[in-house]
């Protein structure tokens, strides 16, 4: 782990994404201040900076933990069971659509 943040590995890394500093400023929600406090170990990330990080710059979210400093958090990943209800109500939906699309089909039929 990085004692302070490896501006050089991120600066290379953004390089090879082809971004710049200002669009992971923008992508983080902050201005060209707060991200240059970033990079000079002056402010810290969070953790959803740090998932944020790892998709722009095709790492793991542990890989920019540990390039940003001793004390940077790990993002908890999401738990398996997380998106259960959605798919119980998205599949709920899908049973509502079926049944009002056979009406339809047999309203249609029925019609003169």
């Amino acid at each position: 782990m990085a004692l302070f943040f490896d501006s050089e590995w991120f600066d290379a890394r953004l390089a090879a994404a082809g971004l710049t500093r200002e669009a992971i400023a923008a992508a983080l929600g902050l201005d060209a201040v707060q991200l240059a406090e970033l990079w000079k170990d002056q402010r810290e990330l969070s953790a959803d900076n740090v998932r944020i990080l790892a998709m722009l710059l095709a790492a793991t979210p542990e890989e920019i933990a540990d390039r940003a400093g001793i004390s940077t958090p790990v993002p908890k990943p999401a738990p398996a069971d997380a998106l259960a209800p959605f798919a119980e109500r998205l599949d709920r939906i899908e049973r509502a659509l079926s049944a009002i699309h056979a009406l339809l089909v047999d309203m249609k039929k029925s019609a003169p």
